[in-house]
């Protein structure tokens, strides 16, 4: 695990004075952290062996509860040399999408109290906290400037998200985002933002590109997991470990970007993860479609009892999700779906599992149950829509998290 809290002596101690002052920031809800953001790191940047010097990066991220601090998690999970962070900001957007950050709420972040850190080679840093007001379902900017050639950039390809940079220097620190005139979907080294506040836990979401939200309206916030976060309120915070193409068996061929297999990543991605205490696992569609095809049950069954199994030993509840219909993709046969039909009996029936969600169930058409209800269907017949989206947070009992 990757983890490092860099939180300096002077900050420490600021902590402590405000903490006695009794002042309204003082007044904190008396919780720990936990994560209202994430994006699993899943490649390297094709072609970046320079990285990006000079550049200023302003990654557009979406909270799920909200906080009266922050802090954020800088990824150089696939860089091959050190990678020096010279200025990081932390903001609330002035507007959804928006590289404008609302007056006041800029945020210059420091790590182990210095402004510069510098990142070695497939590891992560978190900054120490920041006091900003972050409101929960709000899109935050989280802006990186690195100075100097630093290898290969870690990212995560499928945001979903419009993000801007400006190769012309340090812009961090500015409010009005005038200088980001290009853009981005991809986040780029960001991979988690946390928040002290009054939710007391997270949920995490581990998956492919349903979980990653292919398909869904770009700038919207359509994932499933965000619409699971609109039904909690800011209650707990969600947190989104799903890569596009994912598999639990096989990691991604070399220059793809699929990421590591799911068991080889659950550590970095889901159990260092800032108080989580329930994941969702929705893993497997991938080994059975994908080339070369894994038509033995108990193949990807192990792995889940793996997933869970490790899970448990951390603390966490662990509910699975039944794969979803496929009748229509391109690949689709009926070997395939023996094989699927296989594993979801497991996650309904083998009682692994501290609850069920029944994605399957939820998104199938009841005329043709091996194929998703047309309502639902981005029209590849293995991607939901936003629509289709939406009904699978509506299949996660609450009760349950």
């Amino acid at each position: 695990m990757k983890r490092i809290l860099t939180l300096g002596t002077a900050a420490v101690l600021m902590l402590g004075a405000v903490a006695a002052s009794g002042s309204a920031e003082g007044d904190l809800a008396a919780h720990g952290w936990v994560g209202t953001w994430a994006a699993a790191p899943a490649a390297a940047v094709p072609n970046t062996p320079q990285g990006y010097p000079n550049y200023s990066i302003r990654n557009v991220v979406h909270s799920s509860a909200g906080g009266n601090q922050a802090r954020v998690r800088l990824s150089n999970t696939f860089g091959t040399q050190p990678l020096t962070f010279g200025h990081v900001t932390l903001a609330v957007a002035a507007a959804a999408s928006s590289p404008q950050a609302a007056p006041g709420t800029m945020r210059t972040l420091t790590f182990g109290g210095q402004s510069t850190v510098v990142v070695p080679a497939g590891a992560e840093v978190l900054s120490d906290p920041a006091w900003v007001r972050v409101p929960a379902d709000a899109d935050l900017l989280v802006t990186t400037y690195t100075p100097a050639p630093s290898g290969p950039v870690t990212y995560h390809p499928l945001a979903q998200q419009t993000s801007f940079f400006t190769r012309d220097g340090d812009f961090s620190g500015e409010e009005s985002g005038a200088s980001f005139t290009e853009r981005t979907g991809v986040w780029h080294y960001v991979s988690e933002v946390d928040v002290r506040g009054p939710a007391r836990a997270a949920v995490a979401t581990l998956g492919d590109s349903i979980t990653d939200g292919a398909a869904s309206t770009p700038g919207a916030n359509h994932r499933w997991p965000d619409y699971l976060s609109d039904r909690l309120h800011g209650t707990l915070g969600v947190l989104n470990a799903g890569i596009s193409a994912n598999r639990l068996l096989l990691d991604s061929a070399p220059g793809g970007s699929s990421g590591r297999n799911a068991l080889a990543r659950l550590a970095d991605d889901v159990l260092t993860g800032e108080g989580v205490r329930t994941l969702i696992v929705l893993e497997g569609i991938n080994d059975i479609q994908q080339d070369p095809h894994q038509t033995d049950p108990a193949m990807i069954v192990s792995a889940l009892r793996q997933i869970v199994a490790q899970a448990k030993a951390q603390g966490i509840r662990v509910l699975g999700g039944t794969i979803t219909p496929f009748q229509g993709w391109k690949v689709y046969d009926p070997t395939l779906e023996q094989t699927r039909q296989a594993v979801n009996t497991f996650i309904r029936t083998s009682g692994v599992y501290d609850g069920v969600v029944d994605f399957d169930a939820a998104l199938r058409d009841p005329a043709h149950p091996l194929a998703m209800l047309p309502a639902y269907d981005s029209g590849d017949h293995l991607h939901p829509n936003d629509a289709g989206y939406q009904r699978m947070a509506q299949a996660v009992p609450l009760t349950l998290l």
